[in-house]
Parts: C-alpha cells; sequence; structure tokens
C-alpha cells in the first residue's frame, strides 16, 4: 500500500464516519422527541433511556443507512479532491483511472466486512433489546389473539386450534390432521393441549383418532391423556414483530430450515432479510464505484 492509497483511505474513513454519526444523531434526536411522551408516561430518566435503548438502537440505524453514507462520504471525498486539483495531479502523472479506483474500494471493503459481521451477528442482539423496550414502553401490551388457527407442522400435517392463551400456553379444541397429498389419512382431536415447560412437551386431554383406509372406510380409537411432543412449540404463537432482526445469521438460517422442513409457506420474509444481509457488502462497493466515477 503506497502513501498516496493510505491518504485516501484514511480521507474516506473519516468521512464515512462522520457522516454516519452526524446524520444518525440527528435521527435519534427526531425518534426520541417523538417518543418523548411515551417515555414520561413510563417514568423513564434520560440515563436509563440512552443506556437500554439507544445505545442499541444508533448502530441500528448506522448500519441501515451505511449504503447511503458511504455514497455521500466518496462523493464528498472525490469533489474535496477534485477542487484542491490532486485528481489532476494524479491523472497528468500516468495514474488510471482503475489505480485512483483501488484505495476507495480498499475502504470501502473494510466497511464492507465490517457491515457484514455487524448485521450478522452483533446488531441481531441489539435489535432484540430495542425490540424488548418498545414491547414494555413505547407499543401497547402484546398477546396472542388468534382464533382458528391453522398451522402447517410438517409438509404432511396440518394443526388446528380453535383458540390459544399465550398467558399459560394452552390451546383449546386441538386438531391434528395428516394428508396424503390431497386426501385426509388421519384425524386426531382433542378437548385442550398445555405446554410443560420442565418436560418441555404438551400435556394432552385424552384424544378421538380417526384414520380413514379408502375412501369410505373409518375406524375409530381413543387415547388417555399423555404427554407428546410434535414440530409445535410455544414460540410459534409468540410476538413475531421484527424477529427475523432480532436472530443472528446462525440463528436465522436455523428457523428457514424448520420452516422449509414444515412445508411453510411464510418463508419469504425471512429469506428476504437472510438474502439482505448478504447484500450489504455488495451495495456498498457499487455505491462506492458510483460515486467515484
Amino acid at each position: 500500500m503506497k502513501l498516496l492509497d493510505k491518504y485516501i483511505i484514511s480521507k474516506f474513513l473519516t468521512a464515512f464516519f462522520f457522516t454516519v454519526v452526524m446524520l444518525v444523531s440527528v435521527i435519534c434526536v427526531i425518534d426520541y422527541t417523538e417518543k418523548n411522551d411515551d417515555f414520561i408516561h413510563h417514568n423513564l430518566s434520560f440515563g436509563h433511556v440512552f443506556t437500554h435503548y439507544y445505545v442499541y438502537l444508533f448502530p441500528y440505524f448506522a448500519n441501515l443507512l451505511s449504503p447511503i453514507t458511504i455514497f455521500l462520504a466518496v462523493v464528498f471525498v472525490t469533489a474535496r479532491l477534485a477542487a484542491r486539483t490532486e485528481i489532476v495531479a494524479m491523472l497528468a502523472s500516468g495514474m488510471s483511472f482503475m489505480r485512483l479506483l483501488l484505495p476507495y474500494l480498499m475502504g470501502a471493503s473494510i466497511i464492507g466486512v465490517l457491515t457484514f459481521g455487524l448485521v450478522g451477528w452483533v446488531i441481531p442482539k441489539g435489535t432484540k433489546e430495542i425490540v424488548l423496550f418498545e414491547s414494555l414502553h413505547v407499543k401497547e401490551p402484546w398477546r396472542f389473539e388468534g382464533r382458528n388457527v391453522h398451522m402447517k407442522i410438517s409438509p404432511k400435517s396440518y394443526v388446528y386450534l380453535e383458540s390459544y392463551s399465550s398467558g399459560n400456553n394452552t390451546g383449546f379444541h386441538f386438531a391434528l390432521e395428516t394428508f396424503d397429498g390431497t386426501i385426509l389419512r388421519r384425524r386426531m382431536t382433542a378437548d385442550n393441549l398445555a405446554w410443560d415447560s420442565v418436560k418441555h412437551a404438551w400435556k394432552m386431554s385424552p384424544q378421538l383418532v380417526r384414520t380413514f383406509v379408502g375412501t369410505q372406510q373409518e375406524t375409530l380409537h381413543t387415547i388417555p391423556a399423555r404427554d407428546t411432543t410434535m414440530n409445535l412449540y410455544p414460540k410459534d404463537f409468540a410476538n413475531t414483530y421484527r424477529l427475523a432482526e432480532t436472530l443472528t445469521s446462525p440463528e436465522l438460517d436455523a428457523l428457514i430450515a424448520n420452516k422449509i422442513l414444515r412445508g411453510a409457506d411464510d418463508t419469504a420474509q425471512y429469506l428476504s432479510v437472510h438474502y439482505e444481509r448478504f447484500a450489504y457488502p455488495f451495495d456498498i462497493l457499487i455505491l462506492t464505484f458510483i460515486g467515484v466515477v
């Protein structure tokens, strides 16, 4: 790395971090102004809000705005170099445009790698704290209010619940249906089931099982109350507000794999976040190139 490369990279990184700090600071001030009534309502001091909310919100916004801030930083640095005729001197000395672009791309690569690490492992943990704080002090208390819930738990199995109480993790009027293609092969029903957090299993009331053979034959038998496991958990009824953003990349991949295994139809939103995280470094490189050009 030559002295010129170090010079441009230092100018570039300095401009980038300065732009991030200034822009995100303004956004946080505006955000604080909008939510101040909620903070006063809950008797929260500025110190508590800062250490439990804005210390996590600042890097979240910084990462969110990193592509546009890096573009602004590139334009600013290039304009400064051009105003001082430094770029003219570089090109007049025989330096090619691609050689001039190299230190910009090196700086963008540093930021891209840093951003990829932050967005995949660090920022999701902070986002989890943001969501927790907002659920306690900004948004209305959450509870599961779904009725007549249908959920796919495997490629061939569907669960139905007339209602579910998230307070005590209890479901009512439960049904588990197993299909072969479009043909119903088995249906198990129970009045209720409750989650046992010690055994990590469902306590299920007596069940009635219907097994369908062919198109007209049907057998019935009962099963006494028991503990059982299935690919269904209380977290499936938990608050999914910004769930994908609160998961690290390995956790997000595990969630997507589980949904694909189930044959669920709502994987698109999680795959979108997954691909978005991998796209960030490339966004930065592309916008850096555009800014220099």
